[in-house]
Parts: structure tokens; sequence; C-alpha cells
């Protein structure tokens, strides 16, 4: 594994350098890879969004594909669809942009509710259904979708459903001072100086997934997950609480970043600094509280500082 460790810190610091020195936005979309999940980018239009997700694609070294989300697209435009050829008088399958490794679905909060809906299946099952007819999609397979804001005119909020398929939500933020000076110093202020290179082959990439999903989680830990869950389905500010799809998409983040760190094990600390990036997105406010400027993030807060640590002993096998 020591090669698979080097190729991970190469692709690390690429994505630094693209998330314009944000060690943090980095780790956590190497991390989204490791456990095979999707993430959503979610911040105000000029922030380097799409160009970080373009980074990531040319870092993996994968097939990747752009879909400009837009109120007139159809779910077809997004999976494919069939159509009869009278010539050879079969039906031929002409498959969308989904049938790729990564998925860059860009400003995904533009188009419709239903054309939103046209990736559920392949983001949860890794797979497309088109006129019945089930048509596996290639590995790996990453939806890495930007939105702006909901409050921004033209746009739809995403359905619960949606959000819950997405491993992380990050928000990135203005730059510090000196990574946006470096930016206008080059010449025509390009964000981004060249075209990165392939940084983890395939083969080191897979490794690199089975030996974070191998990361030990105790019973503890997975109580403690479990009980912060519970917390948040009963709490009376939250219409929706933390489903079990996301408990399970926390605890395989959490492998994923003790990997990354070098550590055998899942601590709490590995929970708790994952817990807003997986789970604030899932919760939903009621909206009495809502109106009087609860947050997920505070609701969250305040349910990780009721919920007691479990000890921190490494788990036997």
């Amino acid at each position: 594994m020591g090669v698979c460790f080097l190729a991970l810190e190469a692709l690390m610091n690429q994505l630094q350098r693209a998330a314009w020195g944000r060690r943090r936005t980095a780790e956590r979309l190497l991390l989204a890879v490791l456990a095979e999940g999707h993430i959503l980018v979610e911040d105000v239009p000029g922030v380097g969004k799409t160009t970080l997700v373009r980074a990531l694609a040319e870092s993996l070294g994968v097939e990747t594909r752009r879909i400009q989300f837009t109120p007139d697209l159809l779910p077809s435009d997004v999976t494919g669809y069939t159509y009869y050829e009278p010539q050879s008088r079969e039906f031929i399958l002409r498959r969308g942009p989904v049938f790729t490794n990564l998925v860059l679905a860009d400003e995904i909060n533009r188009t419709s509710p239903k054309t939103q809906s046209s990736l559920l299946e392949a983001m949860e099952e890794r797979q497309v259904t088109i006129d019945g007819e089930v048509h596996e999609l290639p590995w790996p397979f990453v939806v890495c979708a930007t939105e702006n804001p909901i409050e921004y005119e033209g746009t739809f909020p995403l359905p619960e459903a949606q959000l819950d398929r997405f491993l992380v939500r990050l928000r990135l933020g203005y730059p510090d001072a000196a990574s946006e000076t470096e930016v206008l110093m080059r010449p025509g202020g390009e964000q981004r100086a060249e075209r990165l290179s392939q940084a983890i082959s395939l083969e080191e990439l897979r490794a690199a997934v089975d030996a974070a999903q191998a990361v030990l989680v105790g019973e503890p830990i997975a109580r403690y997950a479990l009980a912060v869950a519970e917390r948040t389905r009963s709490h009376q500010a939250l219409l929706l609480g933390l489903s079990p799809r996301g408990t399970i998409a926390w605890v395989r983040a959490a492998r994923a970043l003790a990997f990354l760190r070098g550590e055998t094990f899942v601590t709490p600390d590995h929970l708790r600094d994952l817990a807003h990036d997986v789970a604030c997105h899932r919760l939903v406010v009621r909206p009495e509280p809502a109106m009087r400027g609860v947050t997920a993030q505070a609701v969250l807060d305040e349910v990780l500082s009721a919920v007691p640590l479990p000890g921190v002993r490494a788990p036997v096998r």
C-alpha cells in the first residue's frame, strides 16, 4: 500500500492547488471518492465550484461528462433513450451523459425536480433503467453536482430524496488573500494555471477504496453514530432526521477519513469532524423553528453536545 499512499498524497496535493489552497475541501472530495459517494458543492457563483470538480476528474484520469442543467432539460437528456432504426428494424439505445465515470451536474438546481429525479436510480444503484431495460454504469461512478443557493432566482430546491443520496455537501467560501493574489498574477488571470495530470491509476484507486472501507468500526462507535441519528429523528425542531442511509454514509465517510489520516480504526473525532458535511443537508427543520432562525447546523450541534462520547479503544478484528 506504500505506492497507493504516495498516489493519494499526489492526488491530494493536486486537488488542494485546484481548491485555492483549501486542504479541508480537497480532503472531503477525496474521502467521498474513497467512500464511493456523491458530492454536492454549494456556493455563490464565481468561487471555483466547476473548476474544482473538473480538477477532480483530471486527477483521477477517468472519463467525465458535463451536464448543464437548465429549465428545459428532460430526463432522457440525462439517462438516454431508445429509438427505432428503420433500416435494421431494431430499437437502438442512445446512451445519455450519465454513462460515464464522473458526472459533472452543473447547477443542478436550475432544472425541474422531474429532471433532477432522473439521477436517483443512478446515484443509489449505479444503474439506469430505460424502457424497462436495466443498464449498469461503469466503475467508478461519481456524481459531482454544483448548485447556487436556493434563494437565487430561477432555481428549484433539491428534493429530500435527492439530497439524501449525496454523501457530502461542501461550501467553498471565498479563498484567502494569498491564494486569490496568486491567481490574479497569472497570465490572463486564469483560475487554473494548467491542465492536471492523472495522479492515480484505477488499480490503485480500487485498492484504496477497498482498504478505506476495511477500516475497523467498533461497536461503541456504531452505537454512538446510531444514538446521534436517533436523537435527530426525535428532535422537536426537525421534520426529518438522519435516515438510515445517512447514518451508513456517515460511517463510510469516517472510515475513509481515518484511512486518509493513516489510522486503522474509526474514532468519535472522525465522526464529529464529518458531521456537518454529511448530515446537515439531510436534516429538515420544521417551518415554525425555521421562521425563528433555527438551522440544521444549530440542531446538529445541540445533538452532538447532548450525546455522550464513547470510550476510544482499538476494536478487535
